[in-house]
């Protein structure tokens, strides 16, 4: 009797980590500078961290001074809870921050090292993120194609402490920058001011 108790002690525990496990899920997405990919992720309840890093690219370690020299892109990496917000949400939010009619950055940001793209975790995410890609290419909302590539993850690597939370650690160079980038004129242009 007490080896199965035990035994169904181990197994319940085993059964409620995995429970406890499942509620977060993670996002990764691409979509020029991440200083300005993280405010909007993080306004969303459900998100519980928003890291941001590099992503996609070869060699160990990347860093702010090389990041593009190893193939990097600097990325967003979202841990969430799916029963308060779903990956298609943020996949949506994710259009709403881009040109993905670019193929050669965002905005000001110009180079692969700022290329836009999507990268499922699982076939779920990848037949969601190709469905919304594809509404959106139908959706006649821009005059040419859009281009952002669905692509399985690879790495990511959290960048530097000084770039975490940038809009809140260093306001007034963040909204300078963010301001002369382009980026919320033509999001509004899309989209409606306010509505991105």
């Amino acid at each position: 009797m007490r080896k199965f108790l035990v035994g169904l002690l181990i197994v319940t525990g085993m059964t409620a980590f995995a429970d406890a496990k499942s509620k977060t899920e993670t996002a990764t997405f691409a979509g020029g500078c991440f200083w300005c990919m993280t405010p909007p992720f993080e306004k969303l309840p459900g998100v519980l961290k928003v890291i941001a890093g590099y992503t996609d690219g070869t060699g160990p370690d990347p860093t702010y001074d090389d990041y593009g020299d190893k193939g990097y892109t600097e990325g967003v990496q979202i841990l969430y809870d799916p029963s308060k917000v779903t990956y298609a949400q943020l996949v949506d939010v994710f259009w709403k921050q881009i040109n993905p009619t670019d193929p050669d950055g965002q905005f000001v940001d110009r180079g692969p090292h700022y290329r836009a793209a999507i990268f499922y975790h699982d076939a779920r995410q990848e037949k969601i993120a190709e469905k919304s890609r594809e509404d959106l290419n139908k959706s006649g909302r821009y005059d040419k194609p859009v281009v952002v590539p669905v692509k399985k993850y690879v790495n990511f690597y959290p960048a530097e402490d000084y770039h975490q939370d940038y809009y809140k650690k260093n306001p007034a160079h963040y909204e300078m920058y963010h301001m002369g980038s382009g980026r919320d004129q033509y999001l509004d242009g899309i989209w409606g001011k306010g509505n991105h």
